[in-house]
């Protein structure tokens, strides 16, 4: 989410392009005379109140804006903006679909019957040939299946959408060269980093997609934790996916995938599919920031 705060003519706002912080989508529908303030950083601003209300919040970011203390995230452009809710509308109608299936097994599961392993295709056959015989069952299962068939059906034209705009996207051939990265994983690469120039380094893009360890350290006491899991969580999801891909199935060798394989002898599969993940986000910044 972003807070939004008018700028004054004798403070004019930073630039967006230094901020590697993001805001919400409806940030693009503001004005220019407003820019959008990272919510997090306020959050802890506003705590050295000892009152909360919504009167000494008004205050408390009024005089943050005023001694210039606030953190701008970055707008998304409208391209960006659009390619994401095109990937969120098939991510959904995905999980819907699988969701069907599942509650589909579950219901013939109380009359003993098994579904088993099947495929997308003969799901449908798989559930017709099991529910014959029993017609009440069988149409309980129809008006299931009918519903799952049109979820599929959008899916699907979606999809292909997603496939064309990354066919004919100048980024999206360059990103798919990658070993495990595809059309989904490039085209929410591009949305969601946009504008490669606003990190000062591609380096940075690991710690603003929550890849990075977090580091407790008071005195002599140095502790490194888990990966800090902020950001964008679907892109996250996408990385470690296609860096397990890689790790995992991808038969050609290269160096990148020499480099996991060294550190999962070391610290396990795990940690390397995660610095692997890390590794391809920067590897993939740098090729969108050449364009």
């Amino acid at each position: 989410m972003a807070v939004k705060c008018e700028t004054s003519p004798e403070r004019p706002p930073p630039p967006s392009t230094a901020s590697e912080t993001e805001s919400s989508p409806s940030s693009g529908l503001l004005r220019q005379a407003a820019i959008c303030i990272e919510t997090r950083h306020t959050k802890v601003f506003l705590k050295a109140q000892i009152n909360k209300s919504d009167r000494n919040d008004a205050r408390g970011i009024a005089q943050m804006m005023r001694v210039n203390l606030f953190r701008p995230v970055h707008v998304k452009t409208l391209t960006s903006q659009k390619y994401r809710a095109l990937l969120t509308a098939r991510k959904l109608l995905q999980e819907k679909a699988i969701a069907i299936e599942n509650d589909v097994r579950g219901l013939l599961r109380n009359f003993g019957l098994k579904v088993g392993v099947v495929g997308t295709v003969n799901f449908e056959d798989r559930i017709r040939e099991l529910t014959e015989g029993m017609p009440d069952l069988a149409q309980i299962a129809a008006a299931l299946l009918a519903a799952r068939r049109k979820l599929r059906e959008e899916f699907s034209r979606l999809h292909r959408q997603v496939l064309e705009i990354a066919k004919s996207d100048a980024i999206c051939t360059r990103l798919m060269t990658l070993p495990g990265v595809g059309p989904v994983t490039s085209l929410a690469f591009i949305s969601t980093i946009d504008v490669p120039a606003r990190f000062k380094s591609s380096k940075a893009v690991g710690p603003s997609l929550g890849l990075t360890p977090v580091l407790n350290q008071s005195g002599e006491s140095r502790r490194v934790g888990r990966i800090s899991l902020c950001g964008d969580e679907a892109m996250r999801v996408l990385l470690y996916e296609a860096a397990q891909v890689m790790l995992t199935r991808v038969q050609k060798w290269s160096w990148l995938k020499a480099w996991a394989m060294q550190i999962a002898k070391r610290r396990g599969r795990q940690k390397a599919i995660v610095a692997l993940a890390r590794r391809l986000a920067v590897i993939m910044t740098a090729c969108g920031a050449t364009e």
